[in-house]
């Protein structure tokens, strides 16, 4: 793979934060944070209802791991120094995230009491309110991405393009769509896999590849991050079913068994926890030997694979 010239030549921020990854990813967390603060403020924006404002701010700023937005910015300083430009689209995936979980936990879906340690946006605001908050955050999600002053609009396009479709059709939304219609059933691993690399890892997918569209990534560095950013997401759901069988209530903040009690396939109903446990594991293996290309330049996604072998929650 042919090395940006650009990455040797970034700030030196950058090249310190390579060499101290938990205080890069602290760094951009609290960037993020901050920056979702002023996207949805506390003072509703003009038009927008007190009550949908207040039920977006519930869900989008709950915490969470916010490892999309992540992905999407160690992405962009994997291929080249991002300066930061690149905030507003890493947020937009976490509200599109975010309104995925408000619709997960709808009674019509998996129907899920607690989210992140505390009650799930329809059991505060309602059903309805819940939906309409989902929606609004998706929405708001291509308006932020649609304002970036910074980026050309050949690319933005392209960015929004590839959002898109992983949120849509043939993504997330899709993924959704199989995933209830296989509770109860036994389906096989392919399958399975089908349901996931949309339901799940068709936005972790995006994440990496907008990041790198972003930063200007060659064709060689994009194909890397497409088929790093394949297995993370599948690593990540595994884990997730594993999560959901021995994982522990307090630290996961929410219920574990959920995928019991939906009679839904999962990684540990196909191959028992043990086989899953080491599935993950060699998937995670794989993500980092996509990787290779880049050289010390992959420290920061290298980190968020080692954190992924040690996830609890």
């Amino acid at each position: 793979m042919r090395r940006k010239e650009g990455w040797q030549n970034c700030s030196p921020w950058v090249k310190v934060m390579v060499a101290d990854c938990g205080r890069y990813f602290a760094e951009r967390r609290r960037e993020v944070e901050a920056r979702l603060e002023q996207l949805v403020p506390a003072q509703p924006l003009p038009g927008c209802p007190a009550t949908l404002n207040a039920a977006m701010r519930y869900s989008l700023l709950a915490g969470g791991k916010r490892l999309r937005p992540l992905l999407l910015l160690a992405a962009a300083d994997t291929v080249a120094d991002s300066c930061g430009r690149f905030v507003d689209f890493a947020c937009a995936l976490e509200m599109i995230h975010a309104f995925s979980l408000i619709h997960d936990d709808l009674p019509a879906m998996d129907d899920d009491d607690y989210r992140r340690g505390r009650l799930t946006n329809h059991k505060v605001f309602g059903e309805a309110m819940a939906i309409l908050a989902g929606d609004g955050l998706l929405a708001a999600a291509f308006e932020v991405m649609a304002a970036v002053p910074a980026v050309g609009a050949e690319k933005k396009i392209g960015v929004i393009r590839e959002i898109a479709a992983a949120t849509g059709l043939s993504g997330m939304v899709a993924g959704q769509v199989l995933d209830m219609e296989a509770e109860g059933k036994a389906i096989s691993a392919e399958q399975l896999r089908t349901v996931h690399a949309q339901k799940t890892g068709a936005l972790f997918v995006a994440a990496v590849r907008c990041g790198g569209i972003l930063a200007g990534a060659d064709r060689e560095q994009l194909a890397a991050l497409t088929e790093f950013g394949r297995k993370f997401g599948l690593a990540f759901q595994i884990s997730d079913d594993v999560l959901d069988v021995c994982g522990d209530r307090d630290k996961l903040g929410k219920p574990v068994g959920s995928d019991d009690k939906n009679a839904k396939s999962t990684y540990v109903t196909l191959y028992g926890l043990d086989t899953a446990r080491q599935l993950a594991g060699r998937t995670l293996d794989e993500a980092q030997a996509a990787l290779d290309g880049f050289g010390p330049q992959a420290a920061l996604l290298t980190f968020l694979v080692e954190q992924m072998r040690n996830r609890d929650h």
